[in-house]
C-alpha cells in the first residue's frame, strides 16, 4: 500500500493561491477568527493524523474487513482505537456550531481535512463522515428539544450517524420504498422495515448510532410525496446526552464486498423500533436534498482521492523501477537499464493522474467555497446565488471526478505492471475501494440526468450561463496574454461550444424526451472536462504570475504549467468524442426490442 504523504504543497497552492481563501473567510460572519496561522495548524496536524494514524491502518482494514455477530460488529485492528484519537483532537467537531459544541469553522476547512482523511484511509474516514447526514439534518430540520437531545453528542463524535435509505427492492427510485412508520401514543412513532447499503450501520467505535430513516405513514400519498423522515436512535437517550435501552434496531447482515472492507455496510432491521418525526409529515426527501449537495461533494473527494494515492504510489514506483532503455538515450548508465519513468508511456500515465488529482482539488475546493455561502452568506442573494452554483458543479464533481479518479486507479495499477495486480503492493485495492464512488450518492447516470436535465434543460441554460459567465470573463481578461494563448483560444472555443451543444440536445429533446437521457452521461463528461479545463487554465495563469514575480519555487510552478499544457493537449481532446457521441441519437439506444438483446 503506498504510503500516503498529505499533498500540503498543492492544498495551499489551491487554497491560498488560486482561492484566495483567506479573503473568502473574511467575508463569511461566523469565520472571523479563521486566522492563516489557525488554517495552517489545522491543516498540519491533520495531515499528521492521516499519515501516521490513518494510512498504516488503510491495509488492515482491507485485509481484516469487519466481523458481523448477533452482539454486533467489530471493526478491523487499530480502526476504535484511531477514532478516539479523532474523538479526543476534535475533529469531529470543526464545522459544527458552536451551540452545540462545535468549533464554527467553514465547511470548505473541514472538506481539506475530509480530503486527507478519505485519501489515507476511505474505508475509516466513512465512519465520521456518515455523521454529517445526520448532523446536518437534525440541525436544519430538528425540534429545539431534538437537536438538544441528539446534536452535542453528534458534534462532538461520541455518537455517530447514518442516513438510512435503500431497501432491497429499491435503490435510488425512493419513492417506491415500503418501510412503515406508525404513530405511538406517546407522539413518537413505530418504525418498521429493512434498509441495506447501509453505510457504518454498526460498529464498535462509539456508544450509539442515530439513524435518519425514511419511512411511510399511514395513508401517505403514493411516490416520493409520501415520505417522512425520522430519528431512529440504536440505543433510547434520556435527553442529557446519556444512553438507555436498546431500540429494536438491528443488524442483520453485512455485506461481502469488493472493497471498502474496513467498513461495515449493514443490512439494518428495524421491528418496531421507536422513531421520531423529523420534520414536516411527507416531506422526508425535501428534508434530505437540503444537505445531499454536501454529501455528494464528500463522495466526489473520493475521485480525488483515488487519484492522489494512486499517483503518489506510480510516482514512486516509476522512479525506482528498472526496466528498458530510453528510447532517446541511455538515463542511468551505472545500471542494468532505465527507471520506467523515463519511457513516454508511463509519463502519459502519471500526468494523467496527476492532472486529474490536481484539477478536482481545485474544482473541488471551488465548490465547497460556495457551500460555505450557502450557509453563512451574509445576504440572502449570496446564498441563492452560491447555492444555484454549488447545484450545478455537484454532479460534475461526484460523478466526473469518480469516473476520472478510478480511470487514474486504474493507471496506477498499469505503471506497476505484474506488481499491480499483487496485493501487497496495495495499488489494486485503491481500484476495488474506489469502484463503489461511482455508484453511491447517485450512480453517473443518474447524475447525469440530474446535470442536463433539471440543472440545465429545466433552467433554460440558466445556471449553465451562470458558470460559463466566469469562463468567459476569465477569457476575456487573458485574451491579450501571450503566454496564456495555448489555454485560452481552445478554452473560448469549447466554451462557445459547450453552450451550442447544450442547445442541440435540448432541440431534439423537446421532440423525443429520451434524447435526454441518451445524450446526458456524455454531456456530463463533456461538462467535466470543460470545467476542469477552466481550473487548470486559472492555475497556469498563477504559475506564470508567480514565476515572473520571483520564487524559490521554480519546479514547482513549472510543474503546474507543464501539466496544465499536458492536460489541455492530451487530455481535453477527448470532449470532442463525448460531443459527437451525445449527438448520436436516442434511436441508436432506444430502436432495439428488449428480446433482441438475447442471443
Amino acid at each position: 500500500m503506498p504510503e500516503y504523504k498529505a499533498p500540503l504543497r498543492d492544498i495551499k497552492f489551491v487554497m491560498d493561491e488560486l482561492l484566495n481563501v483567506q479573503s473568502h473567510y473574511s467575508e463569511l460572519p461566523t469565520a472571523e477568527m479563521t486566522t492563516p496561522d489557525m488554517v495552517d495548524a489545522i491543516i498540519q496536524e491533520g495531515a499528521k493524523f492521516c499519515e501516521q494514524v490513518l494510512s498504516p491502518l488503510n491495509r488492515v482494514g482491507d485485509e481484516e474487513g469487519c466481523v458481523w455477530s448477533e452482539d454486533g460488529v467489530k471493526t478491523p485492528t487499530g480502526f476504535k482505537e484511531a477514532y478516539q484519537q479523532y474523538v479526543e483532537g476534535g475533529w469531529p467537531s470543526m464545522t459544527s456550531a458552536e451551540e452545540f459544541g462545535g468549533q464554527g469553522l467553514p465547511e470548505s476547512l473541514g472538506l481539506v481535512m475530509s480530503e486527507m482523511v478519505g485519501t489515507s484511509n476511505w474505508s475509516w474516514g466513512m465512519y465520521p463522515g456518515l455523521s454529517h447526514g445526520a448532523i446536518n439534518t437534525i440541525a436544519l430540520h430538528g425540534t429545539e428539544e431534538q437537536k438538544a437531545s441528539y446534536m452535542p453528542k453528534l458534534v462532538s463524535g461520541e455518537w455517530t450517524g447514518t442516513m438510512c435509505l435503500t431497501e432491497p427492492h429499491c435503490g435510488s427510485d425512493l419513492g417506491i420504498l415500503r418501510s412503515k412508520a406508525e404513530p405511538n401514543a406517546d407522539g413518537s412513532y413505530s418504525i418498521t422495515g429493512t434498509k441495506i447499503f447501509i453505510s457504518a450501520g454498526e460498529h464498535d467505535m462509539a456508544e450509539n448510532i442515530v439513524h435518519i430513516v425514511l419511512a411511510r405513514l399511514p395513508d401517505a400519498p403514493q411516490g416520493t410525496k409520501g415520505i417522512s423522515l425520522f430519528i431512529v436512535p440504536k440505543f433510547m437517550t434520556d435527553g442529557d446526552g446519556g444512553v438507555g435501552e436498546r431500540n429494536a434496531v438491528s443488524c442483520g447482515s453485512i455485506e461481502h464486498k469488493m472493497g471498502i472492507h474496513g467498513n461495515s455496510t449493514c443490512v439494518m432491521n428495524f421491528d418496531g423500533a421507536k422513531g421520531y418525526l423529523i420534520g414536516p409529515e411527507n416531506k422526508g426527501l425535501n428534508c434530505m436534498f437540503t444537505f445531499m449537495n454536501f454529501a455528494r461533494i464528500g463522495t466526489a473527494l473520493q475521485g480525488l482521492g483515488a487519484a492522489e494515492l494512486s499517483f503518489q504510489g506510480s510516482l514512486a514506483y516509476a522512479k525506482d523501477r528498472l526496466a528498458m532503455r530510453s528510447l532517446s538515450g541511455v538515463k542511468n548508465p551505472d545500471g542494468p537499464a532505465d527507471p520506467i519513468i523515463v519511457h513516454p508511456d508511463v509519463r502519459r500515465m502519471l500526468l494523467t493522474q496527476k492532472a486529474f488529482a490536481e484539477g478536482a482539488r481545485a474544482l473541488i475546493y471551488y465548490t465547497a467555497v460556495q457551500g460555505d455561502f450557502v450557509h453563512h452568506g451574509a445576504t440572502e442573494e449570496v446564498r441563492k446565488e452560491a447555492d444555484e452554483m454549488m447545484g450545478f458543479l455537484t454532479p460534475i464533481a461526484k460523478a466526473f471526478l469518480t469516473e476520472v479518479g478510478y480511470e487514474a486507479s486504474n493507471l496506477g495499477m498499469q505503471v506497476f505492471g505484474g506488481h499491480g495486480f499483487i496485493s501487497e503492493w496495495g495499488m489494486e485495492q485503491i481500484v476495488r475501494d474506489t469502484r463503489i464512488a461511482l455508484m453511491y450518492e447517485g450512480t453517473t447516470g443518474i447524475q447525469a440526468l440530474d446535470l442536463l436535465g433539471r440543472k440545465v434543460l429545466m433552467t433554460q441554460g440558466e445556471s449553465l450561463k451562470r458558470f460559463t459567465k466566469l469562463i468567459h470573463v476569465f477569457c476575456k481578461e487573458q485574451a491579450d496574454n501571450e503566454q496564456m494563448k495555448d489555454f485560452i483560444e481552445p478554452l473560448a472555443k469549447l466554451n462557445k461550444d459547450w453552450g451550442d451543444l447544450t442547445m442541440k440536445i435540448g432541440m431534439t429533446a423537446m421532440k423525443n424526451r429520451d434524447e435526454v437521457g441518451s445524450a446526458s452521461v456524455d454531456y456530463l463528461m463533456y461538462s467535466g472536462y470543460a470545467t476542469l479545463a477552466y481550473f487548470w487554465a486559472r492555475m497556469a495563469f498563477v504559475a506564470q504570475q508567480k514565476l515572473a514575480e520571483g520564487t524559490t519555487e521554480e519546479a514547482f510552478y513549472k510543474s503546474k504549467i507543464h501539466t496544465a499544457r499536458f492536460y489541455f493537449k492530451r487530455i481535453l481532446p477527448r470532449t470532442a468524442g463525448h460531443a459527437i457521441s451525445a449527438l448520436g441519437g436516442a434511436d441508436t439506444l432506444m430502436d432495439l426490442d428488449a428480446e433482441h438483446f438475447a442471443f
